[in-house]
């Protein structure tokens, strides 16, 4: 069954807006960074080559739609996916992603095979 099925318009605009707060690069940087460890801000802004405060920024973003949490551990503030499933989802499109950009290759390399090449074409022509 389809997840969307029946889900009233309130539903389906959070549901894209959580795609929304996904489709931004850096953030999509800082969940890859993040992974599994918990991080401060500072240390992520220097993994993804950003500011700080840019990166507070994404942050703020993310933890505003659950997709990570924050962790006061003395002066400093931690961060982590809060979300599980988000590995899953980001597993699952880039899979289909991978498969998809792996069939075209494919269909290039098939193209490649049977094209005729430049030289093969210019040896034909100066026969005639």
């Amino acid at each position: 069954m389809n997840s969307l099925n029946h889900l009233p318009p309130a539903a389906l605009e959070h549901v894209a807006q959580y795609f929304r707060t996904l489709s931004e690069p850096t953030r999509l940087r800082i969940l890859n960074v993040l992974g599994t460890e918990q991080m401060s801000v500072g240390d992520i802004a220097e993994h993804v080559d950003s500011s700080v405060a840019n990166v507070s920024r994404h942050l703020a973003q993310m933890a505003r739609h659950g997709l990570i949490a924050r962790e006061s551990q003395g002066n400093s503030v931690l961060y982590r996916i809060a979300d599980p499933t988000l590995n899953e989802l980001c597993d699952l499109v880039c899979g289909s992603i991978a498969k998809r950009l792996e069939e075209i290759a494919d269909e290039r390399a098939a193209f490649r095979k049977s094209a005729p090449t430049a030289r093969s074409g210019s040896a034909r022509a100066s026969r005639r």
